[in-house]
C-alpha cells in the first residue's frame, strides 16, 4: 500500500521529465540592433528673472511702464500648520508680475494680516508690476 503512491509520484515525475522538449539549434544570420532614438527633454523658456525695487528712487531717470497692481498671498489656515511665509508671498507677487509680461516690480509692502477669513494668519505682499527700458 505503501509503494502505490511512491510508484505514481516516480511515473508523474518521469512523464514530466519526458513531455519536455528541446528546440534544436539551428544558424541564423546575424542581427544588428539598431541605436533607440534619443529622448529630448522639450526645450522650456525659462521666464524671465523679476528685478524686484524697494525704493521708488532707485526708478529715477529710468524709463518704465506701470502694468498695474501685483499681489501674492501665504496662508495658514490653521494653528496646527505652517506659519505664514513671507518668502513665499513675494515669490507669488513676483510670479503675478511675470504672468502680466513686466521684468520688474516696484514693492509697496509686505505684512502679516491675522483674522482673515480661511486663513489664521496671511502674509501678503503688494506691488506694482513694471515694464523697465533697462539701458
Amino acid at each position: 500500500m505503501r509503494a502505490l503512491p511512491l510508484c505514481l509520484l516516480a511515473l508523474l515525475l518521469a512523464g514530466c521529465s519526458a513531455t519536455h522538449k528541446t528546440q534544436p539549434v539551428t544558424a541564423t544570420q546575424p542581427t544588428t540592433v539598431e541605436p533607440k532614438p534619443e529622448k529630448r527633454k522639450p526645450v522650456v523658456a525659462r521666464p524671465v528673472p523679476i528685478k524686484l525695487y524697494k525704493d521708488a528712487g532707485d526708478l529715477v531717470g529710468t524709463p518704465f511702464r506701470d502694468l498695474g497692481e501685483v499681489s501674492g498671498e501665504s496662508c495658514q489656515p490653521s494653528m496646527q500648520d505652517t506659519p505664514p511665509n513671507m518668502l513665499t508671498a513675494r515669490k507669488r507677487m513676483l510670479s503675478h508680475a511675470a504672468s502680466m509680461k513686466a521684468n520688474a516690480v516696484l514693492l509697496h509692502q509686505c505684512q502679516i494680516i491675522s483674522g482673515v477669513a480661511g486663513c489664521n494668519q496671511q502674509a501678503v505682499c503688494q506691488g506694482s508690476a513694471l515694464d523697465v527700458t533697462f539701458k
